[in-house]
């Protein structure tokens, strides 16, 4: 199993918008490296969910892969803010995996939260900050989820 963290913002898709929904397509990902790591999550692979742009940004909850990647059909609706013109539909461009809520934290991490774990001090969200879909080390992802669970 593999652990990753994946950003939206809160007033276009939340936490709690996966938990109504139950599963989701996350898609509208535009990033080459994010797409790579999407393309290698795995059905049981759990993901952090990320809240960024908000304040604060934190990471509020756990998702589940329950789909491995296939074509983000986005990017050939012309009526999308994902389209893209130049993704051929014989070999497209971009991906998207679906999730399944698992469960929203007691506690939201804040960016500050986590720079203040002295565990978290090579986390890639802490020095690639851009970064849509990353990867999460387990070490980081163990400390990540007592602390988001017990509010410590």
């Amino acid at each position: 199993m593999n652990y990753w963290l994946m950003k939206s913002e809160p007033d276009v898709f939340s936490i709690d918008d996966l938990k109504k929904k139950g599963v989701s397509g996350w898609d509208g990902v535009r990033n080459y490296q994010a797409r790579n790591y999407m393309r290698q999550m795995k059905i049981g692979d759990l993901v952090f969910f990320y809240h960024s742009n908000a304040k604060p940004p934190a990471i509020v909850g756990i998702m589940t892969v329950v789909r491995e990647a296939y074509p983000d059909p986005t990017q050939f609706d012309p009526k999308s803010d994902y389209f893209d013109s130049r993704s051929p539909t014989d070999n497209p461009r971009w991906s998207q995996v679906d999730v399944r809520y698992q469960e929203t934290f007691a506690r939201a991490l804040s960016l500050d939260d986590l720079r203040g774990m002295p565990i978290l001090s090579k986390m890639v969200l802490l020095h690639r900050g851009r970064l849509s879909v990353q990867p999460v080390m387990v070490g980081e992802w163990e400390a990540i989820v007592i602390a988001g669970r017990t509010g410590r």
